[in-house]
């Protein structure tokens, strides 16, 4: 019987039973297992980890253990730079663009806000985020962690928080999105981008304290809907400046 010592480090130790957190442990290996099928086996999504040791070697997903491996595995790293290590995966997405699953359109409203492209229909079964993830090379948003530990699913975020405000700062936070942000460029409700439009030509589309108060106006080409900056739009902006965007 084979077996390899396990250390999981910070918030990967979320995923495993409590025995297991924040120490060693030692794990019976099934017979030709490799990194990623055991980081699997004992719950911890492949898309949440960055970095794998073996006996102080950086190794990808693919490398088989064999009996008396010492494995450590991290998340991603906040303040430490691991660049000249290898990472298990390749190459990181070349644009940022997300795929939300069904419990969570609050936050994909809030970061189409932002201004980042993110899928959303409360219909998508596993299969469709599987299928547009891989596709069209986007990032899935879960607190599924057993649709993040699909094959093809190479890049994801499992969202710990509850509420959609908390879940924006999370996700910000943890991928290091402040930077990339592009606040109300994108369309709330169907995720196209807006564009500038006169008010001569939505003013007949406006309520009548808007036609009064407001000059400058947005719209969506694909379900026709206005925005103007009230107060629902100084809300968000308020929110979004806690996040740095």
């Amino acid at each position: 019987m084979s077996t390899a010592i396990f250390r999981f480090y910070e918030e990967l130790n979320d995923f495993i039973a409590p025995e297991r957190r924040r120490c060693e442990f030692t794990c019976v290996l099934a017979r030709a297992a490799t990194a990623k099928h055991m980081i699997e086996a004992l719950g911890v999504p492949h898309t949440e980890v960055e970095l794998v040791l073996v006996n102080g070697e950086s190794v990808g997903f693919e490398r088989v253990l064999d009996d008396g491996d010492r494995v450590a595995v991290y998340p991603k790293f906040e303040s430490l730079d691991v660049s000249p290590l290898l990472r298990v995966r390749e190459h990181p997405l070349r644009v940022t663009r997300f795929v939300a699953d069904a419990h969570l359109g609050g936050l994909a409203r809030l970061l189409r806000m932002a201004g980042f492209d993110t899928l959303y229909d409360n219909h998508f079964a596993d299969d469709e985020i599987e299928r547009l993830a891989g596709v069209e090379r986007r990032i899935v948003l879960t607190r599924d962690r057993e649709l993040l530990k699909r094959r093809t699913i190479t890049h994801g975020c499992y969202v710990r928080a509850l509420k959609p405000p908390q879940q924006l700062r999370e996700v910000v936070d943890r991928l290091d999105l402040a930077g990339s942000a592009q606040p109300f460029t994108r369309c709330l409700t169907c995720n196209a981008p807006l564009r500038a439009i006169a008010k001569a030509d939505v003013v007949e589309r406006l309520p009548p304290a808007v036609r009064e108060q407001h000059t400058r106006f947005s719209t969506c080409d694909v379900c026709r809907r206005v925005y103007w900056e009230g107060s629902h739009w100084l809300r968000m902006r308020a929110l979004l400046e806690t996040l740095g965007c």
